[in-house]
């Protein structure tokens, strides 16, 4: 029972982590259409702000929920598996994890250099950006429900 409660509680954190990772890209799109509004400007630049500190919370707490899961059976063995006991979808798993967090650094970097007035890409460029996250989450989910080897 712990198990579960600890799994959905990852879950939970990452899924309000990924709803970051998919709308901060947009707030770019949006700020690179806004063009001279300063007011426009500002106001989504404030919306980037605290979306991506939402976003570095909701990923450390996944982490640490994901962490007690990946490895939590050394320390409470009769309470929680050993969810990857030699096998390497894991790994994988957390390659495209970290291929995640690091394209949300990016985009954050993207707008903190945007406040401080470089120019972002074209909005175009921009909007396919924004897709790159849809297929290293669907690879990570693959991994999940599949455990390929």
């Amino acid at each position: 029972m712990t198990y579960l409660w600890i799994k959905s509680f990852h879950l939970l954190f990452v899924i309000a982590w990924m709803a970051t990772v998919f709308y901060l890209p947009r707030i770019l799109v949006n700020v690179a259409e806004a063009g001279d509004d300063p007011a426009v400007r500002t106001r989504l630049l404030l919306m980037g702000r605290r979306l991506y500190k939402f976003g570095h919370n909701m990923f450390g707490v996944a982490f640490l929920f994901g962490l007690v899961l990946w490895q939590g059976w050394r320390v409470f063995p009769a309470a929680l598996p050993n969810v990857a006991a030699g096998m390497h979808w894991i790994d994988a798993k957390l390659g495209l994890v970290a291929l995640l967090l690091a394209y949300f650094v990016l985009v954050g970097r993207m707008m903190k250099r945007c406040e401080k007035g470089d120019a972002l890409p074209a909005a175009t460029a921009l909007r396919w950006l924004n897709e790159l996250p849809v297929l290293l989450l669907l690879g990570v989910i693959f991994l999940v429900l599949a455990k390929p080897f």
